[in-house]
């Protein structure tokens, strides 16, 4: 059953390393009247987001990190339910571009007392919902691994090499502006573009309104890799990384729509952080708008104005 306010915030205790519990986020949450549901064995945060739903929950929260975040807000999406944001996570990169203090995550309960309502885009990869981002080739690689969770660098490192050596790719083909990409080694799709022009801002989303997807795609090199690679990667991000910057091979566009597909049945993916399989072909779309937020009106983490006019909207 619901409280008498009709919020329920899903946590994950487990998230940045106790995160809930150090910032006594439970304690701070039951002082607005909401309820609180914990995720833990039987209990993943989207079968709480649902059984909330089916209450008669009328808003939703989730603390935690960006894979909870992503499985509740698909949830609040689909119901049409406003959701509360609570920065609980490691690196928190949703939480990050919505402005959120990811320093003090109870700051982001002000929200359900005062919220400032927003809405924002939702990216979506087959059925499955994203917040951030859809990777195939390493990183997706890596998180398949029992071992990542504990000793991330130590296997993405153990990795590398065959991606950076060309001995290992993507199986799949992928349609960017101009031309269609073989066998790329690094595909990231993501929930509105990444800012890439400026070191400060790299990685960073602007806007989670542009109703467009950002896609990233690395080629499979030619030949063994410079020894500046990573050098040569840095300088190309900062040029945009257009078809008119192709020196690593790397292609960035904005679109609609994203489709993989290949003579594979399936494609290991990370999804949010979160490892999956997905079948080919694998379409990735957006949803405009689909997102109904609550946000603190204080928002210390809104980044400056830079570059002018991409400022984020939520």
């Amino acid at each position: 059953m619901t409280t008498d306010t009709g919020v329920v915030v899903v946590m994950n205790p487990g998230s940045g390393g106790g995160k809930v519990g150090r910032f006594q986020l439970v304690e701070r949450t039951g002082r607005y009247g909401a309820t609180v549901r914990m995720t833990g064995p039987g209990q993943r945060a989207a079968w709480l987001a649902r059984q909330a739903v089916e209450d008669g929950a009328a808003m939703l929260g989730v603390a935690g990190g960006d894979g909870t975040v992503s499985a509740v807000a698909a949830v609040a999406a689909d119901a049409g339910l406003p959701l509360v944001v609570i920065p609980a996570g490691t690196r928190n990169h949703f939480a990050r571009d919505l402005g959120l203090d990811i320093g003090d995550p109870a700051r982001a309960l002000e929200a359900l007392r005062d919220g400032e309502p927003a809405r924002v885009d939702l990216g979506v990869v087959n059925s499955h919902a994203f917040v951030n981002n859809v990777s195939f080739g390493i990183y997706a690689e890596a998180l398949l691994e029992p071992e990542y969770r504990e000793a991330k660098a130590r296997t993405l490192a153990a990795i590398a090499p065959r991606y950076l050596e060309g001995q290992q790719w993507v199986d799949a083909s992928v349609d960017a502006p101009g031309e269609r990409i073989e066998y790329p080694q690094v595909v990231l799709v993501s929930n509105n573009a990444y800012h890439l022009g400026t070191p400060r801002y790299l990685g960073r989303r602007f806007t989670l309104a542009s109703g467009l997807l950002g896609a990233i795609v690395v080629k499979r090199p030619a030949g063994p890799p410079p020894p500046d690679l990573f050098a040569r990667l840095r300088r190309d991000l900062r040029r945009h990384a257009t078809t008119d910057s192709v020196e690593t091979g790397i292609i960035a566009w904005a679109a609609a729509q994203v489709r993989l597909d290949g003579a594979a049945e399936h494609l290991p993916a990370g999804i949010d952080g979160e490892a999956a399989t997905l079948r080919l072909p694998a379409t990735c779309d957006i949803r405009p708008g689909a997102l109904q937020l609550l946000l603190p009106r204080q928002r210390p983490g809104v980044p400056e104005p830079y570059p002018r006019g991409r400022h984020a909207t939520a």
